[in-house]
């Protein structure tokens, strides 16, 4: 089984930072993929930012030049560096995986995805 942990949500002001962090670990042979999505009340799950393995990046339109996706290969951990903060930011905050189990999983290309239990992210106005 694979956990994916996250922390660094809270409360902030507009304007203000936060870093949220996911750190995976459990029975992991390789990451393909990991990304952040949010869902607001009322409002459907959507993509965030999204890091594969080799480094490629992609962010919503609505967070470009505000946030920023790192992750630690080492760590099993990927990272979102928030700035310039607004109302319309918040939501719950969930880390996502896409890996390979083990050696089998990976020869066979068959990828597993798996999802934290989300971390709420409250921005003031």
């Amino acid at each position: 089984q694979v956990q994916l942990v996250e922390s660094g949500g809270g409360l902030v002001q507009a304007g203000g930072s936060l870093r949220l962090s996911c750190a995976a670990s459990g029975s992991i042979f390789s990451i393909n993929a990991m990304g952040w999505y949010r869902q607001a009340p009322g409002k459907q799950r959507e993509l965030v930012a999204h890091i594969v393995s080799g480094g490629s990046r992609n962010y919503a339109d609505s967070v470009k030049g505000r946030f920023t996706i790192s992750r630690d290969n080492a760590k099993n951990t990927v990272y979102l560096q928030m700035n310039s903060l607004k109302p319309e930011d918040t939501a719950v905050y969930y880390c996502n995986a896409d890996l390979f189990a083990s050696g089998t999983d990976y020869l066979r290309g068959y990828l597993r995805d798996y999802w934290g239990q989300g971390t709420q992210v409250t921005v003031s106005s």
